[in-house]
């Protein structure tokens, strides 16, 4: 039984991901499928052919990109988002959201999406983040002089995180994409590596070789043997000659 239960357990879970990013994404496809058809019908009436919503929008969406690439679009498109932008609560909605999805936009700046690692000095730590900002310029009096550098530091399963500014040698790049972290950090950093083995125990590192030049201790001198005992030699004769 504990057998079958083991068979179980391990059959779920690894149908469970690829159950829900199915349905998480026939979710997300019904809901863009329902909205483009609900602004097509007005223009097509009632022709409809199952995923026509889904590819129009895909198209639209493409086509607007291609539009707000050109320097004349993004003077209309700016006349446009003046509603989102002055609007006292759109104004703080739209703009958090309008930063957010830019930071993660590839024609955006790279200097600032770096993943780090944050080592407080003194500390036996490591903090994993993402560099959202370089110095202070351009915020409010107060902070600290000198280099430093914003870093949003997630918090497990994305219920929120915090962003510390702090000097720049505190920070290290490493080799991860924003995604790849992002990912890591909703699952608190459980994921296995790439080929299923857990990483190896450091090895303790050899004696450093003595440098060049450096006198090497002698030998201590070898104790002298002790003589051996004389072998007996022969008996003295009771035929020998007396004086």
């Amino acid at each position: 039984m504990t057998r079958l239960s083991r068979y179980f357990f391990r059959g779920l879970i690894t149908l469970l991901p690829i159950a829900l990013t199915i349905y998480v994404l026939y979710i997300l496809l019904s809901w863009t499928e329902r909205v483009a058809m609900a602004l097509l019908s007005p223009f097509i009436g009632s022709f409809y052919i199952p995923g026509m919503g889904l590819g129009l929008g895909i198209l639209g969406i493409l086509l607007v990109g291609y539009l707000v690439s050109k320097e004349r679009v993004q003077r209309v498109f700016l006349l446009v988002e003046m509603p989102f932008t002055n609007i006292p609560v759109v104004k703080s909605i739209y703009s958090s959201l309008k930063s957010f999805a830019d930071y993660f936009s590839p024609s955006a700046k790279t200097d600032t999406q770096h993943v780090v690692v944050l080592r407080i000095p003194g500390q036996p730590l490591e903090l994993v983040g993402l560099i959202t900002r370089r110095g202070t310029a351009g915020l409010p009096e107060g902070f600290l002089p000198g280099e430093r550098v914003a870093v949003y530091l997630p918090m497990g399963y994305m219920i929120g995180g915090y962003t510390v500014f702090v000097p720049t040698e505190w920070v290290n790049p490493i080799d991860m994409s924003v995604e790849e972290a992002m990912r890591a950090s909703l699952i608190a950093w459980m994921a296995r590596a790439p080929d299923g083995s857990a990483s190896a125990a450091p090895q303790p590192a050899a004696p450093a070789a003595a440098p060049a030049g450096t006198p090497t201790p002698a030998a201590a001198p070898a104790e002298p043997a002790e003589p051996a005992a004389p072998a007996p030699g022969p008996a003295a004769s009771s035929d020998a000659p007396r004086p």
